[in-house]
């Protein structure tokens, strides 16, 4: 029965997928979910590529970039390429695309990805220059990953609004239709262009929201699903006994962190979380290794610093908070909380890992009063006035820069939930510093406040696992990218 509805998606050339969680809207700079960057580079191009092995730049709705000086980057446009809706490429569309992004009233979701350039401007027709607000040399690795081209004309009319509903981009799959959060059908860019991505083999790409895992495996046993990603570890062990699916574990810029409400954004007067004891006492009561090896697994680690190990900047020389529930409970004690307290613990994806480190708190007298919503929903409350203490994650946008995940959190934007000027000032020499090695000093001192702050307790790196038909032939990058181009038949 599953061979047969595996053959018969061969046969269609219909690649049939599952996302877990809902997207919220298609236009990638008006979500900041994982799904949302897949879809993102799918149906978009930036101007450069990073090649996910080699980590090399290799130019692609741009040919090459030169610095005029730190606050200008001159790049030079591929010709043409044309967008899904028939518009064709050219520096117009680069121009519209960065002053709409870069103008904060325009409300992209995650600023840190957009908010480093001014404005753009045109040379000529292929030919256009970026102007930063400050030095950032990040900028090259920022237009390799976030930073999507739109078209001009189609934008002006559509907005974001008429984008997350009918996309239109120039990337290796274009969109045929769009229900919200539900279900989305891509169909292969014909008249791709010669794109470092390389060309997309699958005719179409069939993505359906199904938020219960377990739903997901009994559709892939009944082959209407080819692929399911984000598999906990217990169950893709399971499957890959059977030996009837391939199944692939790669690792992730992702980690799993706890933010505490240090700055006092939620109002509550008896707040808990303002004590740096208290702070101190939640890192040590949580066991990362025994998550990491219980139920992470795979290509896990621990992590004690607020940013991912491979990202330039990610200092490792921080506080390190050994799993001491003693030690956490006198902290508590100190900070005048003998018998514990009660507290709002908020989470929005993995809800076993969430429940664990509850587990965790509630047995040194934390206890929790768990609230599992939905990402969009938790990021909204977390904006507008904060959380006692949230389970969360971080990807980065795949961006190997420290950048992409201190400098999100800590510079007093709407989710910073500590408010720390010092740390705020550090970030903002290591970003705009030209010097490697002084983004390395100034990463790293504020990378050493915050542990020591015990501002977040970062926990442990993600890995994704995998399960895909036999049908299906695929390699797993360590960006966790799921990219539909680089996916064939057998």
């Amino acid at each position: 029965m599953a061979a047969t509805g595996a053959y018969a998606d061969k046969a269609s050339d219909t690649l049939n997928v599952a996302f877990t969680k809902e997207l919220e809207n298609v236009d990638s700079y008006f979500n900041s979910s994982r799904e949302g960057v897949v879809m993102q580079r799918a149906v978009w191009d930036g101007l450069i590529y990073r090649d996910p092995s080699t980590n090399e730049y290799i130019g692609n709705l741009a040919t090459e970039w030169n610095w005029i000086d730190d606050l200008t980057l001159e790049l030079k446009l591929r010709e043409g390429v044309k967008f899904h809706n028939g518009e064709p490429f050219n520096a117009d569309d680069v121009v519209y695309t960065v002053n709409f992004v870069a103008d904060e009233a325009n409300g992209v979701k995650t600023q840190r990805n957009v908010n480093w350039m001014k404005s753009a401007e045109k040379i000529d027709d292929y030919t256009v220059r970026i102007h930063l607000k400050n030095p950032f040399p990040a900028a090259v690795e920022f237009l390799s990953g976030p930073v999507s081209i739109y078209p001009n004309e189609y934008y002006a009319e559509a907005g974001p609004t008429g984008m997350g509903l009918k996309p239109v981009g120039t990337g290796p799959y274009k969109v045929v239709s769009v229900e919200p959060g539900k279900h989305f059908v891509l169909e292969k860019n014909e008249n791709y262009h010669d794109s470092p991505k390389g060309q997309p083999t699958i005719g179409k790409i069939d993505i359906r929201t199904i938020p219960d895992v377990n739903t997901q495996m009994a559709e892939l046993f009944g082959g209407t699903l080819d692929l399911i990603w984000q598999v906990p570890a217990d169950q893709s062990e399971k499957l890959a006994e059977m030996g009837q699916f391939t199944v692939a574990n790669e690792s992730t810029m992702r980690i799993g962190y706890l933010t505490m409400d240090a700055a006092g954004r939620t109002g509550n007067a008896d707040n808990p979380f303002a004590d740096v004891r208290v702070r101190r006492a939640v890192n040590h009561a949580i066991d990362r290794e025994g998550l990491v090896k219980a139920l992470l697994k795979g290509k896990s680690q621990v992590v004690y610093s607020a940013c991912f190990p491979s990202q330039f900047g990610c200092s490792q020389d921080v506080a390190e908070y050994e799993y001491d529930p003693e030690k956490a409970k006198a902290l508590l004690a100190e900070a005048g909380y003998p018998d514990g307290f009660k507290t709002e613990f908020y989470a929005y994806r993995d809800r076993e890992y969430a429940e664990a480190i509850a587990s965790f708190l509630n047995a040194v007298g934390i206890e929790t009063d768990f609230k599992m919503l939905q990402y969009s929903a938790l990021r909204e409350l977390r904006m507008s006035s904060g959380t006692p203490i949230s389970f969360q994650t971080w990807g980065s946008y795949s961006i190997n820069d420290t950048s992409a995940i201190t400098s999100q959190f800590f510079k007093h934007g709407s989710l910073d939930d500590t408010r720390d000027d010092e740390v705020k000032e550090w970030l903002d020499i290591a970003d705009r510093a030209t010097d490697p090695e002084k983004r390395k000093e100034y990463y790293a001192k504020a990378l050493q406040k915050i542990a020591d702050q015990a501002y977040w307790a970062p926990m442990f790196s993600y890995n994704t696992n995998y399960v895909f038909t036999k049908d299906v032939e695929y390699t797993p990058t360590a960006d966790e990218v799921l990219r539909f181009h680089a996916m064939t038949w057998k």
